[in-house]
Order: C-alpha cells, then structure tokens, then sequence
C-alpha cells in the first residue's frame, strides 16, 4: 500500500530541536509517530487523523512535540521541541490506509511503517 518514508532524525543537545517527515505515497486516515529507546518496548507517541484535525500526545510529549499534515502532500511532520535526552529513540512513523477511527496505538493497527530514524539528545 502506502510506502512510508521518514526523513528528518538527528542529534541535537538538550533544549534544541528536530522536525521529523513521514511521506506516504497515498492518502492515510491515521498516523502514529512511536519510538524505541534502547532496552525499551516502543511506544506510540503521538496521533494525528487523516484531515490533520485531530491530534493526541502522550504526557511525556504533550507541549513539546506538534504534528501537522500536509494532505497535498501526504506528509505528516512531528515538531520536537526543548528535546531532553529521554527523547532519545528511534522513532518510526505508521499509517492505516484504510477509514475508521484514530485513536489506539495497537501496532496491529497501522498498515505500514517507516524505517526508523534516530534522535539522540545529549545533556
């Protein structure tokens, strides 16, 4: 279906920030943004809905990350700022192509997944 490609990873110090893409190469109804820190699971992090008029944010990224959409596009953005080495993960961006709602992160959820990129936060 709709191949993901991230974009945007990097590494930056405490305080600084990173803008992560996610490109899809067709319309998708939910992106998640999850990441896996070292001898952690992955989590899921943040929701955005197809139209781009709904988000969530997990506490810990709630004030600090934005998601917007560019549905032209097919471009999700996560914009992570005042980034603390806690952040430091790699993050993956997944989709579902099909309609229906927007609110889990069940990785059995999504259709596709990006690659991975990594954010690392020094001190």
């Amino acid at each position: 279906q709709g191949q993901l490609e991230e974009s945007g990873g990097g590494s930056v110090q405490a305080g600084g920030s990173l803008r992560l893409s996610c490109g899809a190469s067709t319309y998708a109804y939910c992106v998640a943004w999850f990441r896996q820190a070292p001898g952690k699971e992955r989590e899921g992090v943040a929701l955005i809905s197809g139209r781009g008029d709904w988000t969530y944010y997990v506490d810990s990224v709630q004030g600090r990350f934005k998601l917007s959409k560019v549905n032209a596009a097919n471009t999700v953005y996560l914009q992570m700022d005042n980034l603390q080495p806690e952040d430091t993960a790699i993050y993956y961006c997944a989709a579902t192509f099909r309609a229906g709602s927007c609110n889990t992160f069940a990785e059995s959820y999504f259709d596709d997944w990006g690659q991975g990129t990594q954010v690392t936060v020094s001190s």
